[in-house]
């Protein structure tokens, strides 16, 4: 099992490689959009940090990292979608491999390339925020792929759905993206009208930036017991609907 789940990561990891705009868009353009600003508010960092903008000294890595996570789940909507419409999902089921297998392949390599673009994220960052230079990399790398794990479980849940592959990005953006908006990330939960603030605490991404932004400052994963809970929750209850619904013809 494991010799045909590690064969079949491989391949998916090689056709993945052979469309230039989608390792441009999962990996390039993360890394581009620190290189940027780094070379933009870098050298004022280093001086005076309160001359930066608090978004970018704070909250930057956090919503690089969140639009990494997008992207990977957005990306597995979206490929599912295609496998299924093309037939491929019917032929793999018919093979030896069991279907979590086939799936798991799929997580597998989101999680591959979530951690190479935040790994070459991060070496940007080294280079042009100097005042990130004591971030404990490899927990906020493990914080993302923990979160990722958990958002993709809701990937999963909506190719399950989506009536074609053609929709399945579209509809995959219109769950996920509005998430962004009351997570957290842009301004205070608390400063939101109640009702919003209840849906907030519903969602998510919510959980997920609060994760990353405290392992991104130095807490200690125990202080974001709640979150871990919450995103853990999350992929049980995904997961479990997904078994349900999800569709492999």
């Amino acid at each position: 099992m494991l010799r045909g789940l590690w064969k079949l990561t491989w391949l998916e990891i090689k056709i993945f490689l052979r469309e230039p705009l989608g390792a441009i868009g999962t990996i390039g353009i993360p890394v581009l959009m620190f290189v940027v600003l780094g070379r933009m508010f870098g050298p004022d960092a280093a001086i005076d940090s309160s001359r930066v903008p608090l978004f970018v000294t704070y909250d930057l890595p956090v919503f690089t990292g969140i639009l990494i996570l997008l992207n990977a789940v957005l990306s597995l909507v979206t490929i599912i979608s295609i496998y299924r419409e093309g037939g491929i999902l019917r032929r793999l089921r018919a093979t030896p491999l069991r279907p979590y297998t086939i799936l798991s392949a799929q997580v597998i390599v989101k999680l591959i390339l979530n951690v190479i673009t935040i790994s070459l994220m991060v070496m940007a960052g080294r280079r042009y925020y100097p005042i990130y230079a004591d971030v404990r990399v490899a927990n906020f790398v493990v914080a993302l792929a923990f979160a990722t794990m958990s958002i993709l479980s809701i990937g999963f849940l909506i190719a399950s759905i989506v009536p074609s592959a053609r929709f399945a990005q579209p509809i995959g953006a219109l769950i996920l993206y509005p998430m962004l908006g009351v997570s957290g990330l842009f301004f205070s939960i608390e400063a939101l009208p109640p009702i919003v603030r209840f849906v907030a605490r519903a969602l998510p991404l919510t959980y997920a930036v609060s994760l990353l932004r405290g392992i991104w400052n130095g807490h200690t994963w125990l202080s974001h017991a709640t979150d871990v809970a919450a995103l853990v929750t999350i992929f049980a209850i995904c997961t479990a609907l997904s078994a349900k619904v999800f569709r492999w013809e």
